[in-house]
């Protein structure tokens, strides 16, 4: 196979494998309500998995230097599978929070081992257009993927989960197939070194080798908009069932409509952004947009101007995603650049496990707090924009 082909089969298997990690969401909502569980149990839910996610995320992503990307891309993917089995057929609160903890230990394998296949193998000219294809077909997949798993939904909640543990399967399977080895020959480590190379807060004490005010400022505006949006997107999807009565079908429509708003803008508004313009501006205005269209569906009554401004949201930060990892990766100097990006996912997933947690707590007391939360943290992130602008020291960074 070429390296052409090869990549392209890579990529298309990509977008199976991001379409089959979403086809459970729209059906999440009808397991905690079938199973009268607590409102809190959607945020708890992602939260947990999160949170495993991040602790072995650094972890992968040095076992990858080992035994190769292609093997932890089948083992993360089979653990995986296992975990969302174990979701569909959960009964009780305590089992969901197990199997999405134990979801989170094998999805941080298979999303570090997307960017170190990248890395490793890519030609050097491909990199950063490789990159920009895997941050695009993870949040496109993502979406049309909700909405596969809304329609499928509509005829059997675990018969979704069984489809979408097939499709993780393939593409385990295929990504072994397909991938070119990429450890290092030779490479050797012991037990106590990799537990200390792996150590996830290992980013946030390296930070004191480049933080400054500026890049407070970024990375505040960072997990800002990661804790917003993760919130604001728990809290849209449980509403729809909970409140609107809307079935998982149409949660799955609005998603696809927000993968396909969001494909065509990251494909002209963001590239116009990050070549023509002043990037400082423009996030604090696409964070200003966000904070405004939150605002608005913290009030509106009305179900379809209630949809629009959630799609704007979601368009929102979807630009703003690689807007701000282009902001991050221009205002780092060369030799500290893997430093600056590991603070950075970093960040992102704290933010993002945040946002989960406390979108799932507030639900409970009312079922519209959590989108005036997200307008409060929203506006914040418009302050901490600005006050990047003011201490940035790059131009366009």
């Amino acid at each position: 196979m070429t390296y052409k082909k090869r990549f392209f089969a890579y990529f298309a298997t990509m977008v199976l494998f991001n379409m089959a990690a979403s086809f459970a969401h729209p059906v999440t909502p009808t397991i905690i309500q079938d199973q009268n569980m607590h409102d809190y149990m959607f945020g708890v839910a992602l939260g947990v998995m999160l949170i495993t996610n991040f602790l072995m995320s650094p972890f992968w992503g040095k076992i990858n230097v080992y035994i190769s990307s292609r093997r932890t891309f089948l083992i993360g993917c089979l653990g995986y599978a296992v975990a969302q089995l174990w979701f569909a057929y959960s009964t009780t609160e305590l089992q969901i929070i197990l199997a999405r903890m134990f979801a989170g230990l094998f999805t941080g394998g298979i999303y570090v081992s997307f960017l170190t296949y990248i890395v490793n193998v890519a030609k050097p000219e491909d990199q950063a257009k490789y990159l920009t294809y895997n941050a695009t077909i993870q949040s496109v997949g993502s979406a049309f993927g909700y909405m596969v798993g809304g329609f499928l939904g509509e005829f059997s909640v675990r018969g979704t989960f069984l489809i979408q543990v097939a499709c993780i399967l393939i593409s385990g399977f295929a990504f072994y197939v397909i991938c070119e080895p990429d450890a290092i020959a030779g490479a050797k480590i012991s037990g106590k070194q990799l537990a200390k190379e792996a150590n996830p807060f290992q980013a946030f004490l390296d930070c004191r080798y480049f933080m400054s005010v500026a890049f407070a400022m970024l990375f505040a505006v960072n997990i800002l908009i990661n804790f917003a949006n993760t919130g604001f997107d728990q809290a849209f999807n449980y509403y729809l069932k909970d409140q609107l009565g809307l079935t998982s079908s149409y949660n799955g429509i609005i998603k696809a409509a927000v993968g396909l708003v969001s494909f065509i803008s990251n494909m002209t508004i963001c590239v116009w952004i990050i070549n023509k313009t002043d990037t400082k501006k423009s996030m604090t205005v696409l964070v200003t947009i966000c904070a405004v269209a939150a605002l608005g569906t913290t009030f509106v009554e009305n179900m379809g101007i209630f949809m629009v401004l959630g799609v704007l949201v979601y368009a929102g930060y979807s630009v703003s995603l690689p807007v701000i990892q282009n902001m991050v990766a221009s205002q780092a100097d060369p030799a500290q650049k893997n430093l600056v990006m590991g603070f950075y996912n970093a960040t992102k997933s704290l933010g993002s496990i945040a946002g989960s947690f406390i979108a799932g707590g507030i639900y409970a007391v009312n079922a519209k707090l959590p989108f005036g939360i997200t307008f409060v943290i929203y506006a914040v992130g418009i302050v901490a924009a600005a006050g990047y602008m003011v201490y940035g020291r790059k131009k366009n960074a």
